[in-house]
């Protein structure tokens, strides 16, 4: 078993910038990815960023990849969320996401295995 425990949410101002955090502990395994989804209420999960543990290879949301930054420590096994000119849009809950392996897709919440509680962020105009 993986745990997953994410800081760094808070409340800030359109434009300003915040910087998520997930640490993993317990069994880890090579070949990993991990990565970030967020959930409004009343919505769907939705993937917004994620890395491949041993390549360092990137994935984002479309809407986000000209303003976030995922990037990833393999000795601490810790993954952070750079995130920049943040809008009201972002408000939600942000959850750090893993899964032992580092292949197949990489925007989707099923095929992803272990799930922190989650960190708020809220974004005011």
């Amino acid at each position: 078993q993986v745990q997953l425990v994410e800081s760094g949410g808070g409340l800030v101002q359109a434009g300003d910038s915040l910087r998520l955090s997930c640490a993993a502990s317990g069994r880890t395994l090579s070949n990993y990815a991990m990565g970030w989804f967020r959930q409004a209420p009343g919505k769907e999960r939705e993937f917004v960023a994620a890395v491949r543990w041993n390549g360092g290879v990137t994935y984002y949301l479309d809407s986000v990849n000209d303003r976030f930054t995922i990037s990833r420590d393999k000795s601490k096994i810790t993954v952070w969320l750079q995130m920049n000119s943040l809008k009201p849009e972002d408000t939600t809950v942000y959850y750090c996401i893993a899964r032992n392996r580092d292949t197949g897709r990489f925007s989707v919440a099923g095929d992803y295995e272990y799930w922190g509680q989650g960190t708020q962020v809220t974004v005011s105009s």
